[in-house]
């Protein structure tokens, strides 16, 4: 089979596989407007009801690099429909659902859906034209940051003014429409790695991350002292040590570790934990700052309906600024791109002390915001796919889609407990203080100055790429693997 990359049939490509990331990314934000209710919802009580959350970001931290390198073994079509199957699956489980355990299996299965960006972004490599490779693969990585802002208002009119089955059932029609999307208008291409999949490998990364995420998403709830988060901890440290060790003495690992190690794969791995530590920060505090009483001086008093609408916008700013982030990426670099974003986010949290006061000002800042992470996440896969082998790029813009869900997770627990810190009881409900909201931008700002810092690190000219494994086929000029 040959690797095709029909110009004529580009840009529906493009529009598929983006669209297909942004309905996964949507299973995100979802339940964010139900989740003083899900304990109600699900009779079930709040500790255990928050599991519903962090179901699907293990599941996606799990299945991201997992679900890359098997698209690398064989073939990456293939795994954009199971992905998608599952996601469906899961969206119909979930909306017949009324109890917790049911809930966690369908959110668990919605989470193989965050390996859709991944691999979309790997198969416009294969199937898009070089002329429109770069503006593709931005569009296809700011779609975490689309459907995570447009999926919000949605939500929340769903929920103030229907059943909240019908998020579900609404979810499980999108992914079977994009199912049917990518089987018509999405090629199979040529599987130019070979090798057997890692499973001991797979199960070592599973254990490590679940660890790792499990504990930094719910040490606010057990205490970050107690010893189920540092036992967990602990744990993560050794099993992925031994991870590491394994990996770089198999012969068909499942992430290369020493491409990973790569100075432009690290740093760019660096940059992505920490620009998303930046974007989610001020994910979590604009919501919050909309929705709070008038009364307390600081707070907007919109509806869930509201925020969600004032919020939108900065989802849109991505999808249109992202063609941008390409023509300055082939002008000058993905390097110059990714430290213009980084910037420009530091810029729009400054911006965020100045107007956090009015609505509209929460609309600027966040817009400004997005503008830099699409710039940002526009770079990252371009800086990645340029050092990596072909035979590795699913997994390897896998492993990138983990360290920015990492880095959001991190911003999470973090941003949770300042605000949690900073806090004042008001008609007896604990609620954030300006000087909490204060500190949190102040943070996010500094953050996204580190990934500047970071992205200079980066070389400033691609180094040659690494030989392929010694089981890959190799790419020949005219698109065949010999």
């Amino acid at each position: 089979m040959q690797t095709v990359k029909p110009a004529g049939r580009a840009g529906v490509i493009v529009a598929t596989l983006a669209g297909a990331g942004i309905v996964a990314s949507v299973m995100g934000t979802l339940l964010v407007p139900l989740i003083g209710e899900l304990p109600r919802l699900l009779h079930t009580s709040s500790a255990n009801a928050s599991w519903v959350i962090t179901m699907t970001l293990l599941t996606g931290a799990v299945a991201t690099p997992v679900v890359g390198r098997l698209g690398d073994l064989y073939g990456k079509r293939r795994l954009l429909l199971g992905c998608v199957a599952l996601l469906m699956i899961g969206s119909v489980i979930c909306a017949l659902s009324d109890s917790l355990a049911p809930m966690l299996i369908g959110r668990g299965l919605q989470g193989f859906g965050m390996a859709i960006v991944s691999l979309g972004i790997s198969t416009m490599r294969d199937v898009v034209p070089v002329e429109r490779l770069g503006s593709s693969l931005a569009l296809m990585s700011s779609s975490l940051g689309i459907g995570g802002a447009l999926g919000l208002p949605v939500a929340a009119a769903v929920a103030e003014n229907a059943d909240w089955h019908v998020l579900f059932w609404g979810s499980a029609v999108l992914s079977a429409l994009i199912g049917i999307a990518i089987a018509v208008w999405v090629p199979e291409v040529s599987v130019v790695a070979r090798g057997r999949f890692d499973i001991p490998g797979a199960i070592g990364l599973a254990a490590g991350l679940v660890c790792l995420m499990l504990a930094v998403s719910k040490g606010g709830d057990w205490g970050w002292s107690s010893v189920p988060t540092l036992g967990l901890l602990a744990a993560a440290a050794v099993v992925l040590l031994l991870w590491g060790w394994f990996e770089l003495r198999t012969t068909d690992p499942l992430v290369d570790l020493r491409t990973t190690a790569r100075r432009q794969v690290l740093m760019t791995n660096l940059a992505s934990v920490v620009v998303g530590f930046s974007m989610y920060a001020q994910s979590l505090a604009a919501p919050q700052l909309l929705q709070l009483p008038e009364a307390l001086g600081y707070g907007l008093g919109q509806s869930m309906l509201a925020a969600g609408l004032w919020v939108a916008p900065a989802g849109l700013m991505m999808m249109i600024v992202s063609p941008l982030s390409a023509r300055v990426s082939g002008r000058w670099g993905p390097r110059i791109s990714l430290l213009i974003g980084t910037l420009i986010i530091a810029a729009g949290y400054a911006l965020a002390l100045a107007l956090m006061g009015t609505a509209i000002g929460i609309l600027i800042f966040s817009c400004v915001i997005c503008v830099g992470v699409a710039f940002a996440y526009g770079a990252m896969p371009a800086l990645i796919m340029s050092a990596v082998p072909q035979s590795e790029t699913a997994v390897a813009t896998g492993f990138n889609a983990l360290m920015r869900s990492i880095g959001m997770t991190v911003a999470g627990a973090v941003i949770g407990v300042i605000l949690a810190q900073m806090s004042q009881t008001v008609g007896g409900h604990s609620v954030p203080t300006k000087s909490g909201f204060q500190f949190t931008f102040v943070l996010g700002g500094a953050v996204a100055l580190i990934a500047a810092l970071v992205t200079l690190a980066v070389p400033r000219r691609a180094a040659s790429l690494p030989a392929p494994r010694k089981n890959d086929l190799v790419e020949t000029p005219a698109g065949r693997a010999a």
